[in-house]
């Protein structure tokens, strides 16, 4: 026989392997243990399964609960652990029109794939409501991002934003996540609390927003000035960029000034998460100092 008859096997081996295998991954199923991965190649792991138009699903029992209290969510179907009903509803009635389904950890899990934490609880919904810049007059907080393609630091920078009363968080459509079960599981029920607005053009926005009287603060790490120094007036967009990349060049342009966070230590740049939650904080001490005139 020779060598590379050895390595493939005759068809009668390739059979008894596979019966040994399945032997083995029986015992191991019996036993509590997962079967071992093929070794032909990785294991994939589903992902969500698609859901229609404008159909979101929400998963974490923080995220659900708070999309099942706000009232501009409309609601369509829950599927729920039995444990996670009782966690779910303490506190909480739920909606007598919504229907809900009792079921196994796993059925979720076939949905949103296995890497979601999803707590045993999954709400379908619609999106929420597409929301305007001429509805933002009132506040004298919003928070700007240039292209922040991540979920998750988009989820952190909507709690910062939340925790510190800003009016809305403004995004482009393109480079910028949309509405989804990621974004609002990072949100922790943020997104439930604010404005997520998603624009087609950056600059014309900033335009508008400048014409509704609004100074925009561009954060850039060669800044001419430090953050605190650049407030003016009562009315702040704080404008944030991609890591690594920061504002684009039309976005720089289009700003009313530029400005850094000033760092004394040996890191001086922060995620831009991070970096939303000092920049929101500085701006509400200027507008909070701004109204006592």
């Amino acid at each position: 026989m020779s060598k590379k008859d050895d390595q493939n096997g005759s068809p009668r081996d390739a059979h008894y392997a596979k019966l040994r295998r399945a032997h083995r991954d029986a015992k191991r199923a019996r036993e509590g243990m997962p079967a071992k991965a093929d070794r032909r190649g990785p294991k994939k792991t589903p992902g969500p399964l698609p859901v229609s138009g404008d159909e979101v699903l929400l998963y974490g029992l923080h995220t659900v609960r708070a999309a099942i209290e706000n009232p501009e969510r409309k609601l369509i179907s829950l599927k729920v652990t039995q444990n996670a009903l009782a966690r779910l509803t303490d506190g909480l009635a739920l909606p007598e029109s919504l229907p809900v389904e009792i079921v196994r950890p796993r059925e979720i899990d076939d949905i949103l794939g296995e890497d979601a934490i999803h707590q045993g609880v999954m709400l379908k919904t619609l999106a929420l409501p597409v929301r305007r810049l001429d509805a933002l007059n009132d506040s004298p907080l919003l928070l700007v991002l240039d292209q922040v393609t991540d979920p998750h630091n988009v989820g952190a920078i909507l709690r910062s934003a939340v925790a510190f009363s800003a009016g809305a968080v403004i995004t482009t459509m393109r480079h910028s996540p949309a509405e989804s079960g990621v974004l609002a599981k990072s949100a922790s029920g943020a997104l439930e609390h604010i404005p997520y607005i998603q624009i087609t053009n950056l600059a014309k926005a900033l335009d508008e927003l400048h014409a509704m009287g609004f100074a925009s603060i561009g954060l850039d790490s060669e800044g001419p000035a430090p953050l605190e120094e650049t407030f003016a007036g009562g009315k702040v967009a704080l404008v944030l960029g991609a890591e690594g990349k920061g504002l684009r060049q039309k976005t720089r342009e289009t700003v009313t000034a530029l400005a850094r966070l000033d760092m004394p230590g040996a890191i001086k740049s922060l995620n831009v998460s991070n970096a939303s939650a000092i920049a929101l904080y500085a701006a509400r001490q200027h507008l909070a100092k701004f109204a006592k005139g």
